[in-house]
């Protein structure tokens, strides 16, 4: 296999969670790009369905799965039905979240669950449950969306930094204990994004500033930045790398 072919998904078959838009979208139009099948998911029928054909009609393979990441019952039916399908998932990319800003004395439980369900519970349980199939076959690329929050805290987003510093050690521990059954797991830590989630933030002037002089690179990361990453792990080309975490950051995690 020569070195390019490496990265060459064709015949794989990829489940991105939370891909109607944002990070998740942009990583599963360019993983359709470099060969695989891919599989929206998300909670609205019509968004995921809308993203669906506009990747269908740039020419790719697209099944759309609808269900809540956070249920139990429900990841565990989507992978049964994927199996009826004959759908055979290769690679997982654990992408759905969101956020949730207020300072931890005026922290409701409920808020602070709802975070923690769907930043790092969704992960562990489609995790889980597309291990119990690759695990038997030998072989699958397991990829979790982490954050800068894997690494550092900021202040008023405690349950969103517990969430993602989980999915840094979560990402440690699938590698220990599957690494041995040809299954690779790792992460990405996105920087501050262009993304709907983060649209409040860039229209704040003093935030805005602050983001374009913390990082070296002077700007805000593009959704489409983290293909490149989400390709090599999702690929053969990333065989012997386990349990890390990539950061595609534009250098804010190197300076003071």
């Amino acid at each position: 296999m020569t070195e390019t072919a490496s990265f060459d998904l064709t015949g794989r078959t990829a489940l991105i969670t939370g891909s109607s838009r944002g990070l998740g979208k942009a990583m599963a139009q360019g993983l359709a790009e470099a060969g695989a099948v891919v599989i929206l998911n998300g909670r609205n029928a019509e968004t995921v369905a809308a993203a669906a054909r506009e990747l269908r009609d740039a020419g790719h393979t697209v099944h759309e799965a609808i269900f809540d990441v956070t249920g139990e019952a429900a990841v565990v039916a989507a992978f049964e039905k994927f199996d009826a399908e004959g759908l055979e998932i290769d690679i997982v990319i654990n992408n759905a979240g969101i956020q949730h800003r207020q300072p931890m004395l005026e922290l409701a439980l409920a808020d602070w669950q709802r975070v923690i369900d769907t930043n790092l519970t969704s992960a562990f349980l489609i995790g889980r449950e597309a291990a119990r199939r690759m695990v038997p076959r030998g072989r699958g690329k397991i990829i979790n969306i982490g954050s800068l929050t894997s690494a550092l805290a900021r202040a008023t987003v405690i349950p969103y930094t517990v969430a993602k510093g989980g999915i840094k050690l979560l990402t440690q521990g699938m590698a220990a204990e599957w690494a041995a059954s040809g299954i690779q797991a790792n992460a990405i830590g996105p920087g501050y994004m262009l993304t709907d989630m983060n649209e409040a933030l860039v229209a704040n002037k003093d935030f805005d500033n602050w983001v374009k002089s913390r990082t070296p690179a002077g700007r805000w990361g593009q959704p489409e930045e983290l293909v490149g990453t989400a390709i090599f792990l999702a690929s053969s080309a990333s065989d012997y790398v386990n349990g890390q975490i990539i950061y595609v950051d534009g250098g804010m995690l190197s300076v003071l």
